[in-house]
């Protein structure tokens, strides 16, 4: 019989409350559970990046957390990074704007990694965007499209304040 615990995790907003198996990693529990399937699973071992969402403001690799350990923490994934309006955070609207996906495949990890880095880098240089997203693998963009939409993303929020 599978060990179970109640846990209330604040995700994108909103106070969610489940049972679940103490091995199920908090990219299953996004995704099956609460069917916010914007988070994707890619190499399952914290090395594609495709499943990186914001934990207490952080980047984290959402397969390698538990999502037990997620219980009282506040989660952002990539659907909560938009306005309640609907309005793109500007990570997301630089990245459209600039090509910076193609497969879509990493793009929600790339969103979430390059916004928890320009909130802590508001002016960054080609080399440290790239140096960011360095742990984010994409097969399909050549990464020009996502630098330069980090680029334009901070310039964004910088005139925003």
């Amino acid at each position: 019989m599978a060990d179970k615990r109640e846990i209330t995790v604040t995700i994108n907003g909103q106070a969610q409350t489940a049972e679940v198996e103490t091995r199920t990693n908090l990219a299953d529990f996004l995704r099956h559970e609460l069917e916010l399937t914007g988070t994707h699973v890619g190499c399952e071992h914290g090395v594609c990046g495709a499943c990186t969402v914001l934990v207490d403001g952080a980047a984290v690799r959402s397969c390698l957390m538990l999502a037990v350990q997620a219980d009282g923490h506040e989660v952002t994934s990539v659907e909560g990074l938009a306005a309640a309006d609907g309005t793109l955070h500007p990570v997301q609207e630089a990245f459209w704007k600039n090509h910076g996906l193609q497969c879509g495949f990493c793009t929600p990890g790339m969103v979430i990694s390059v916004a928890a880095f320009l909130k802590d880098n508001p002016n960054p240089t080609e080399a440290d965007v790239r140096s960011a997203i360095s742990g984010n693998i994409c097969r399909c963009t050549g990464y020009q499209g996502i630098v330069a939409a980090a680029l334009e993303a901070a310039e964004t929020m910088r005139q925003e304040g």
